[in-house]
């Protein structure tokens, strides 16, 4: 039974930036300190962030305007980015031997663009301040007695046995990395309240319907069924959603902002990039919204307002079309448009314009023209829901705020009980918002338990 039992004075449980961070930063002070990662290696979601680049931060200096960025939620990390903030990240990984680089947007990456790099950095790290590291070590439960924890006991039957207990197990989202909400379970069985977690920074499924008077609208389902006849949109019955969807697949569309309706009443907008999928949109300026639209949608229709050409107004917009078509009089209406947009969008555009294609540029209407700007300046949309946890970048809720210490990241129940990281109802939006939150959590959890024990 002996061999069943290992003391440590730290035992954290996940593998991922907020558990590497609080074990390496624990063990660094001088507590001996176990890993607990139930994959065969750790990091695994850490390289897949920033498509495979892994966007370690944001590079956001004031501390007010990075907190605000998390929302309502952001205050309660006041105190973790000043102990351990922005500067002191990418000093962490450069001191290290990853050289940083800041990119369009404030993102900051490392110079070799390599997710892997920054793994073998902290996994480096844990080595040379003697974390002791058990993969494929899934916990199964926790043993406490009155307000502490006494042991855990892994799915294999082994006993582990701690002073304090670190969990940094991550949310619900891309579950393929072992991200499977764990961490709530063992949270709710020691008495925590956790707030219901929801997919967020994930893309929203589309489906083409009849255009509104004031622009083209687009309702956001799926692409299954007929696209109702509308002569205005140049679509027919019998042409199918899953056609429309097509032509725009793999578009990314640049400097676009996306407004967010409800009753006629802009609720939030986003200024960026967003991406056609073959089932709707993504991108940046997508994800950022889908976690308030997410909210929204409890209390009734959200509608989203893609503007084509955010930079310029109606009446710009209009004098510049009509420069293009002085410019290209002569030619079909199909080939005047090279010059305002990417030619993937073009043919979608003419069949919203409703304007035939074949018509030559010097003859267009004005009538004709202020639709067109409308439907370039005002592409709106109905949202009736997101994609799940599987396509989501982050999650949403996690165990109440009101129960962690701020300061510390301790449990305000459970006496000898941290957390860290994603776990927590704390998210932020895309751009190295929610690394950087997983990095100083988890660095004040590790140095406020080691402090503890000792």
């Amino acid at each position: 039974m002996q061999e069943q039992r290992t003391k440590f004075d730290i035992a954290v449980v996940g593998g991922g930036p907020a558990g590497i961070m609080a074990a390496g930063q624990a063990a660094e002070l001088g507590a001996k300190v176990l890993l607990l990662e139930k994959n065969s290696r750790a990091g695994r979601k850490i390289l897949i962030t920033g498509k495979g680049r892994s966007n370690i931060t944001h590079a956001e200096f004031d501390l007010r305007k990075l907190v605000a960025e998390y929302g309502k939620n952001g205050p309660f990390l006041f105190h973790a980015f000043s102990v351990f903030g922005v500067k002191d990240v990418i000093k962490f990984f450069e001191d290290r031997g990853l050289k940083t680089k800041v990119e369009r947007g404030k993102r900051i990456f490392p110079v070799s663009d390599n997710a892997q790099d920054v793994v073998d950095v902290l996994v480096n790290y844990l080595k040379n301040n003697d974390v002791k590291i058990m993969y494929n070590s899934e916990v199964k439960n926790f043993e406490k007695k009155n307000n502490r924890i006494e042991k855990i006991i892994l799915k294999n039957g082994k006993e582990i046995i701690a002073d304090n207990y670190i969990i940094c197990t991550g949310g619900k989202s891309y579950p393929a990395t072992g991200s499977t909400g764990d961490g709530y379970k063992f949270a709710k069985d020691l008495g925590h309240k956790i707030v219901e977690p929801r997919p967020a920074l994930v893309p929203i499924k589309m489906e083409l319907l009849r255009p509104s008077e004031g622009g083209v609208s687009i309702r956001a389902s799926s692409f299954s069924g007929s696209i109702p006849d509308d002569r205005t949109s140049g679509y027919s019955a019998a042409k199918r959603k899953e056609n429309w969807a097509k032509e725009l697949q793999g578009l990314s569309l640049k400097n676009v902002e996306i407004t967010v309706l409800q009753n006629n009443k802009k609720q939030t907008a986003r200024f960026g990039e967003c991406l056609f999928t073959h089932f709707g949109l993504s991108g940046p300026i997508i994800l950022d919204i889908s976690k308030t639209v997410g909210e929204l949608l409890k209390k009734g229709i959200v509608k989203l307002s893609l503007d084509l050409k955010p930079a310029l107004g109606f009446s710009n917009l209009d004098v510049r079309l009509q420069r293009d078509f002085r410019k290209y009089q002569k030619k079909n209406f199909k080939n005047c448009l090279d010059d305002l947009l990417p030619k993937k969008l073009i043919p979608f555009v003419i069949k919203l314009s409703g304007i035939d294609p074949e018509k030559k540029a010097g003859d267009i209407t004005r009538e004709e023209r202020y639709k067109l700007v409308k439907s370039l300046k005002n592409i709106e949309m109905e949202v009736v829901s997101l994609l799940g946890f599987d396509c989501a970048i982050v999650t949403s809720g996690g165990v109440s705020l009101d129960e962690i210490d701020h300061k510390t990241m301790k449990s305000k129940i459970i006496d000898n009980l941290y957390f860290a990281g994603e776990v927590i109802d704390v998210d932020g939006p895309t751009g190295g918002y929610n690394l950087q939150m997983c990095w100083s959590t988890g660095y004040l959890a590790g140095e406020r338990a080691e402090r503890r024990f000792n």
